[in-house]
C-alpha cells in the first residue's frame, strides 16, 4: 500500500498566503519591484530560489519557513476552531475580557490629570512672565 504525498508546491503556497493577506498579485509585484506576469509564473512554479523566497517572504511579512509549511488544512482548522457554529457559523464570538465602564472613568480620570498638569504649566508660564516683567 502506497500512500500519495502532495508535492511541495512553493508557487500555490504563497498564492494561498497572498490570497488570505488580501493582497493582490500587482501589489505584491510592485513590493517586489517587478510585474504581475512575473508573479503569476511564480505562483504557478512549483520550486522557487531561496534569495526569491525569501523577497517574497518579507513583502508578504511572514518567514520562509511560513510559506515552506503552509497547510490549507491547518488554516481551515484555525478558523474552524475560532467560529462559533451554535447560530451563526459566519459570525465570530468574542467576548470583552475587562469593563468598558471601568475603562471609561480610568480615561476620564487621566484626562483630568493632564489638564490639571497643563493648568499647572500655564500658571507657572505666567509666573515666569511676571517675574520677567518686575525685572525690568
Amino acid at each position: 500500500m502506497t500512500t500519495f504525498t502532495k508535492p511541495n508546491h512553493i508557487g500555490r503556497k504563497i498564492s494561498r498566503i497572498r490570497e488570505l493577506r488580501d493582497m493582490k498579485q500587482e501589489a505584491l509585484a510592485q513590493a517586489l519591484g517587478t510585474n504581475q506576469q512575473t508573479i503569476s509564473a511564480m505562483e504557478n512554479s512549483e520550486n522557487i530560489e531561496d534569495e526569491k523566497l525569501m523577497e517574497v517572504a518579507k513583502a508578504l511579512g511572514v518567514s520562509v519557513e511560513a510559506i515552506k509549511n503552509f497547510s490549507e488544512e491547518a488554516v481551515l482548522n484555525i478558523i474552524g476552531n475560532t467560529v462559533n457554529n451554535h447560530d451563526n457559523a459566519s459570525s465570530f464570538n468574542y467576548g470583552c475580557t475587562f469593563n468598558v465602564f471601568d475603562k471609561l472613568i480610568d480615561v476620564y480620570q487621566e484626562k483630568e490629570k493632564l489638564y490639571e498638569r497643563l493648568l499647572q504649566a500655564e500658571k507657572d508660564k505666567v509666573e515666569y512672565l511676571e517675574k520677567l516683567l518686575k525685572g525690568k
